[in-house]
Order: structure tokens, then C-alpha cells, then sequence
């Protein structure tokens, strides 16, 4: 019984923490900014897009409260006629410049070097960069509140995490896990006033960065050679002495990430390794959360079988606490918490699968994205 209580404790702690996360320390940007009166630079990479990147490209040039925007769009050897697609929805409008992208040089990752490319041919007078995916719809005023909060932070880099759309029973299994790991684990004040560039986190499908304090930090030059390339940003920042912050960008973008399971499968599993780093520590950490959060309900299970009331009541309570992390995080981040949040525990199950899972086909060397290797 002291060991389950310890457990107990431990989730009613770290669901404690989440309540203090959302509540108090989450960024919430206003979704009526007033006019942004700097020039802002929307920077956009594709590679193979064409069948989903006509609702990004007309949310962007629908962004209202930004008079000096400009849109810059690079087309990474794309073979599926993406190109065709950013041209035909642009039209001959202005603000908009489409870019052919060139093939990494050795040591660049193709996503680093295709926002390096943006933002080294962007307009220089631009004062803010916003990075933004493919798969990222932003609402009109956006980039406004965006570039309006990093200001208001006093930031050198704003991530304004979007709420991610679910529709397969994968997709709600494993996206809310995003949100849930970094409100649960990461202390958010803390990380923006913490000069520990290792006390970092940002999510790349919708990054607002200070041109200045990107180019002090080396840009994404910095980062060439990383599979995740917005939290080691995030940490070349700090290194450079620059501020970072997180906010709720639910009311600001709407991200459907992966179509299927083999997508999503696959995009996890291209970067869990990297997110742990040494496999000792990842299994420890993934050890750690079926502990937390998978052990309760069999626990509780097993106290019934035995005729245990003590136990079980032990077990429900642990897998309570989980749940209710679950729902935290996602009524403050615009996700789907009923009954999604009840299978809490089969999503931590299924995230040290993709765990395991991304480490094997590293040490094969068998980890590829958009055709090209990762690792």
C-alpha cells in the first residue's frame, strides 16, 4: 500500500501542476488584436502538399490587422504539382512570393533548410517572421494576436501551440498526449524565465519569432541537423540570450496533422528518439508513465478480483487523477476531452510503443520523411 500511495501521490502532484499550467501560467493571445504596425514576413515550406495546402494559403491571405504582410511560400522539390496549387490560389497577388527550394547540402534536415531558405530570402525589413505548416489554418486575425503577443511577452520566440484536429480513433489516442505532456511535466513559467537553453519546448507548425533575436540566435542554420527543429530553435534562443514563450493557439489555428495511422505512425516515430535522446532515458521516462498512469486502473482491477476495496479504491482514484489531467489539458487547449479521456491510460500504452518503436528503426537506420532520411 505505500508504494500505491506513493504513486497516488504523485499523480495527484503532476495533475496539480497541469491545473497550475492552464489556470495561471498558459498564454492566452487576444482574439481581437489591434492593427500590427511592423512589417511581418508569413513564411511557408512545402514539399508534396498539394492536396492539402489550398486552406492555409487562403487563410493566409485572409490575415486581417497586419497593413505589411508579406507571404513568402517555398516549394521543396515538390513531384505532386504543388507548385500549380500555390499559383492558382494566389493568383497575382502581391503580398505573395512563391520561391523553388534548392536540395539540402550535407548536414542540413529538409525542413531546417527549407525555412533557413525562407527566412534568409524573406523581405529584410520584415521585424517578425511567422512560421507556419502546411496543414496549419490560421483564423484572420492570427497573425495579428501572434505577433501582437510576442511583443506583449517581451519575447524572442512565441509558440502559439494550435488546436489540433481529430478524426481517426489513432488521432485521439495520441495527438491530445502534445498538449498533455507539456502542460503536465513542463514548467511554463519557469521556462520563460529560465536562461537553461535545456528548459525549452515550441511546435513548429505555428512559430512567431523576432527577426533580430532568430539572426543573433543563428536561425535555423543552428538547428541544421535536427529532427526537431523548433525545440533546438527554442534552445538556440536561450543560448543567444533571448526569451521564449508558450501560449494556447487554439482560437488563433486549427492543425490536422496526419491523415491515417501509417502517417501518424510515421511522424511520431521519425522523432520520438530525438525528444528522449539516450534510449536509458527514455526508458526510464516511458517506465516512469506506465507506472503513473497505466498501472492505477490494472491495480484497481485487481483489488476487485481480490476483494480488495482498499486497493481498488487506491487504483480508481490514480486512474481518476490521470483522467483529469486528460480533461485539463484539453479544456484549455480547445481539444476533445469526452470520452477521449478516459482511455488515458491505453494512450501512454500506445505512446511507449511509438517509443520503442522510433529507437528500432533509428539503430536500422531506416527512418525516413518526405522521402528523405532523418537519421
Amino acid at each position: 500500500m505505500i508504494v500505491l500511495a506513493a504513486l497516488l501521490l504523485a499523480v495527484a502532484a503532476l495533475t496539480g501542476h497541469t491545473w497550475v499550467n492552464a489556470a495561471r501560467w498558459l498564454r492566452r493571445p487576444t482574439d481581437r488584436p489591434d492593427d500590427v504596425d511592423e512589417p511581418v514576413a508569413v513564411l511557408l515550406p512545402l514539399r508534396d502538399e498539394a492536396t492539402r495546402v489550398t486552406p492555409c494559403l487562403r487563410a493566409l491571405l485572409a490575415q486581417r490587422g497586419v497593413p505589411a504582410l508579406r507571404i513568402v511560400v517555398l516549394d521543396d522539390g515538390s513531384t505532386d504539382g504543388t507548385a500549380d496549387v500555390v499559383r492558382a490560389v494566389v493568383g497575382d497577388d502581391p503580398r505573395v512570393t512563391l520561391l523553388s527550394g534548392v536540395a539540402p547540402p550535407p548536414g542540413w534536415l529538409g525542413k531546417p533548410h527549407a525555412c533557413w531558405q525562407l527566412a534568409t530570402r524573406a523581405d529584410p525589413g520584415a521585424t517578425a517572421l511567422v512560421f507556419v505548416d502546411a496543414d496549419v489554418v490560421l483564423a484572420p486575425h492570427a497573425v495579428a494576436a501572434a505577433v501582437t503577443e510576442l511583443r506583449a511577452a517581451r519575447a524572442t520566440l512565441l509558440s502559439p501551440y494550435p488546436r489540433i484536429v481529430v478524426a481517426t480513433a489513432a488521432d485521439r489516442l495520441v495527438q491530445p498526449l502534445l498538449q498533455w505532456l507539456w502542460l503536465t511535466f513542463l514548467p511554463l513559467r519557469a521556462m520563460e524565465r529560465s536562461r537553461r537553453p535545456s528548459l525549452a519546448a515550441a511546435g513548429g507548425q505555428f512559430l512567431v519569432v523576432d527577426r533580430a533575436g532568430y539572426t543573433a540566435a543563428g536561425g535555423h542554420a543552428a538547428v541544421a541537423d535536427k529532427i526537431l527543429e523548433d525545440v533546438e530553435l527554442a534552445r538556440a534562443v536561450k543560448r543567444a540570450g533571448g526569451r521564449i514563450a508558450l501560449a494556447d493557439g487554439s482560437r488563433l489555428a486549427t492543425c490536422r496533422m496526419y491523415d491515417d495511422w501509417p502517417q501518424l505512425r510515421d511522424g511520431y516515430s521519425k522523432s520520438l528518439w530525438a525528444s528522449f535522446g539516450h534510449p536509458g532515458a527514455a526508458a526510464t521516462v516511458v517506465t516512469l508513465l506506465l507506472l503513473l498512469y497505466t498501472a492505477p486502473p490494472l491495480v484497481a482491477l485487481v483489488g476487485l478480483v481480490v476483494g480488495s476495496t482498499q486497493v481498488a479504491a487506491v487504483g480508481l482514484a490514480g486512474y481518476l487523477l490521470g483522467v483529469a489531467g486528460r480533461v485539463l489539458t484539453a479544456r484549455a487547449t480547445g481539444g476533445r476531452w469526452w470520452p477521449d479521456a478516459l482511455a488515458h491510460p491505453v494512450s501512454v500504452v500506445v505512446l511507449g510503443w511509438l517509443t520503442l518503436r522510433s529507437y528500432h528503426l533509428r539503430k536500422r537506420r531506416r527512418l525516413t520523411w518526405r522521402g528523405r532520411p532523418v537519421s
